[in-house]
């Protein structure tokens, strides 16, 4: 069994990387989930920036696991993760802040708690009059967590609705898609019109859900969305 506490930070990282590429990743989840969450957050961050886009995701989910269960034992140390992160989207960090906003509500969707507490702040990313993120590929990161959260306590983002319909006119596909998704699942009727324009959108993007990386038309997406908002359930 690996918990960490005998070995280097070297090999840490690299045992970890082994494991984030691991077939079974049900077994790897396992004994990821087993090492000491102060240890192994900053070896995981690093794999934030991996080319491999399933090793980023999969670091991704399992940040959020640690940190969450991190919450139960010590809330102060599991803050401190997020605000990690935070700092990560801050221009003055001088860095890019690849998978934080994703990281951020993978943590939340864990935990009531931590997201009552900062899903205001992954909203602000989101608000022009906020901490606005500009960069495409940084929204991208922003709207899917958004779109974690809000498949579990959408209440947190009800209030916030309005400034989700219009990335579904993004130049970028991915944020199209993203925005799409998350309209659906917020019910936003004001998404109604421009999710109709989508559904004949048969642009192919890559979208991380249920622990697998899948491939779905923006027109599948946007189609889904309006019959999620039809059916009158929540």
């Amino acid at each position: 069994m690996m918990t960490g506490q005998k070995i280097g930070g070297r090999e840490l990282k690299r045992r970890i990387q082994d494991l984030l590429r691991q077939a079974d990743f049900g077994s790897a989840l396992i004994t990821l989930c087993q090492l000491p969450a102060r240890k192994a957050i900053s070896p995981l961050f690093h794999f934030f920036y991996s080319a491999d886009e399933l090793v980023k995701w999969r670091a991704v989910t399992v940040v959020g696991m640690l940190v969450s269960g991190l919450a139960q034992r010590d809330m102060e140390s599991a803050r401190n993760v997020l605000r990690r992160l935070m700092w990560n989207l801050n221009e003055e960090s001088g860095g890019i802040g690849w998978g934080s906003s994703e990281a951020m509500a993978e943590i939340m969707a864990r935990h009531r708690g931590l997201a009552e507490e900062y899903a205001h702040i992954l909203v602000s990313y989101a608000r022009k009059n906020g901490n606005y993120i500009e960069h495409e590929l940084l929204q991208r990161g922003v709207l899917w967590g958004l779109g974690r959260l809000a498949q579990v306590y959408p209440s947190l983002l009800k209030e916030a609705g309005a400034l989700f319909p219009p990335y579904i006119d993004s130049t970028d596909a991915v944020v199209r898609g993203l925005a799409a998704r998350l309209c659906g699942t917020l019910r936003l009727d004001s998404a109604r019109a421009s999710l109709e324009k989508l559904t004949n959108d048969k642009t192919p993007i890559p979208l991380f859900c249920d622990g697998v990386m899948r491939r779905f038309q923006i027109g599948q997406i946007a189609g889904e969305a309006l019959s999620r908002m039809n059916s009158g359930d929540f």
